[in-house]
């Protein structure tokens, strides 16, 4: 699209359209129950395909999204190694399965 010159200007009108109506269906949606911040974060990355100032708007929500999945994967780790723990300290208290409880 980009390097006919007869559908550069259309295909920027469509995707401006498109990125547009997702866009403003978020704002709609951040009032009524629905996605609201996921469609308005759509709207803007099909908008940032095509026009530059859409891509700025998006770089504090990447910086946001990096930081929570650090955050996400932090919090899983350390769940992941309290529950290692858990299992362990029950596994050296836990009576031996394979005893005889009654050796007589």
């Amino acid at each position: 699209m980009h390097t006919h010159p007869a559908l550069h200007l259309p295909w920027r009108v469509l995707v401006g359209t498109a990125g547009t109506v997702v866009a403003l269906a978020g704002v709609v949606f951040l009032v009524t129950p629905g996605p609201g911040v996921a469609a308005l974060l759509s709207g803007l990355l099909i908008l940032s395909t095509e026009f530059r100032w859409a891509h700025r708007l998006l770089k504090p929500a990447r910086t946001w999204a990096r930081r929570a999945e650090q955050y996400a994967e932090r919090r899983k780790d350390e769940y992941m190694r309290r529950r290692q723990e858990r299992r362990a300290a029950k596994d050296r208290t836990s009576p031996d399965k394979d005893a005889d409880p009654d050796p007589s």
